[in-house]
């Protein structure tokens, strides 16, 4: 059984995705990162940069894994899907990951911060952050011009893209102008595993756990704490 660690964030997304699309048994933990709790000392036992979202694998005697990349390549690894195992179908796989991690999170996050929640309003830096994030759009919707996914089958690449691509109007960015992105992110907001994915942490904030769950979740932090 895998433990996540997860709230509502493209990031987020990523790892309850992949489950879902894999069929990975699993159990939610709902972490509650506007309340800080992330940064205790209970969480940064599994992730010490103290973000979400994190697992603990039970099956390999309680395997941490931090960084949503990570855990996706880990999660792909396990189940033998969803990532290549030839050199070629893998690397490309990876790169497209990468590109996500590398650029497209933290391009389209920083937009998101300055045009919807900075309290000062920058136009420099919106701008800045919009047009990156706008290119590399253009680099998405370039390579899926001739192609239904990113690199060969679906796969991580595609949810880890996915996650952050869907939310482009969170920061004041249209797809309008990239037909080929827009094609891909429609049928990829079509699958079943996508949509119960993308829900997951979202049942995870509105409903928040009764005081019996929030203590069953906090002792399980301190018992990772302590081994």
């Amino acid at each position: 059984m895998i433990d996540l660690y997860t709230w509502a964030t493209p990031n987020g997304w990523k790892a309850s995705a992949t489950l879902e699309e894999l069929g990975l048994p699993y159990t939610v933990n709902p972490i509650d990162i506007t309340t800080g709790i992330q940064k205790e000392p209970a969480f940064t036992a599994i992730n010490p940069n103290g973000r979400i979202p994190a697992i603990v694998d039970h099956d390999q005697t309680n395997l941490a894994i931090f960084e949503s990349g990570a855990i996706m390549i880990y999660l792909a690894e396990k189940s033998g899907r969803l990532l290549p195992t030839d050199v070629k179908g893998r690397s490309e796989v990876i790169q497209w990951l990468m590109f996500q991690m590398g650029g497209l999170g933290p391009m389209q996050g920083q937009a998101n911060v300055f045009y919807r929640y900075f309290d000062e309003k920058l136009p420099t830096a919106i701008e800045r952050y919009q047009n990156e994030t706008r290119r590399l759009y253009g680099v998405l919707d370039a390579r899926l011009a001739d192609r239904e996914f990113l690199a060969g089958d679906f796969s991580i690449a595609d949810i880890a893209n996915w996650s952050w691509a869907r939310i482009h109007n969170w920061a004041g960015v249209g797809i309008g102008e990239f037909p080929n992105l827009k094609r891909w992110l429609d049928n990829l907001e079509a699958r079943p595993g996508l949509v119960r994915g993308a829900a997951v942490p979202h049942e995870t904030n509105y409903n928040t756990p009764d005081d019996a769950e929030a203590a069953a979740i906090n002792d399980s932090l301190k018992s990772m704490a302590s081994r």
